[in-house]
């Protein structure tokens, strides 16, 4: 009985898990990608857009290879992903591989907290680090779950490729993510 019960737990436990980490968010694969307003805090210093410019980054990547990440979390995780991006981003210079990441919060103070946590904890050099000007949940024709911490959209020719989302920073697979980014330039 003893084992019967602990059995039931741990598949229980695992289910839960899984459950957890599928989180809808986001425009998924096939969507077409929308001009929305970002103002750069940090990061991509070389990328020509001066610190507090109010611009759209989907619009001036066009259609190369974008990564977009929203995120609620500065967790290790997350700047994990950013500085693995980076150096994707280096490595795929031919490709014009692109990413920014957008920060979400509550208030515009808190996001704007949030961007400069990330920007400082991550080592990346082509990332810029943006507030977006709907702040609170991302703009609104990109249908983020607010439940979902952090939502990343790969995309390439004014297209979502992948779209990868979850409830806890602690739940993101960078290696999946990375996989869905390779992809992506083919």
């Amino acid at each position: 009985m003893k084992r019967f019960i602990a059995s039931t737990m741990a598949v229980l436990m695992m289910a839960s898990g899984v459950f957890a980490a599928e989180v809808k968010s986001g425009l998924q694969e096939g969507a077409d990608i929308g001009a929305f307003y970002v103002t750069k805090v940090a990061g991509a210093a070389d990328d020509g857009v001066k610190t507090k410019a109010n611009l759209c980054y989907r619009c001036k990547n066009g259609k190369r290879p974008q990564v977009m990440v929203f995120t609620r979390s500065s967790d290790k995780t997350v700047v994990n992903l950013i500085d693995q991006l980076d150096a994707a981003i280096e490595k795929n210079e031919t490709k014009q591989l692109r990413a920014f990441v957008n920060v979400l919060g509550d208030s515009r103070g808190a996001a704007n907290k949030g961007v400069k946590t990330i920007a400082s904890a991550s080592k990346a050099k082509n990332v810029p680090f943006v507030l977006p000007n709907e702040y609170e949940n991302g703009p609104d024709n990109y249908q983020l779950n607010p439940d979902a911490e952090i939502t990343i959209l790969v995309c390439n020719n004014h297209k979502v490729v992948a779209s990868h989302a979850v409830a806890s920073a602690k739940e993101l697979d960078v290696k999946k993510v990375l996989e869905s980014v390779t992809k992506s330039l083919k």
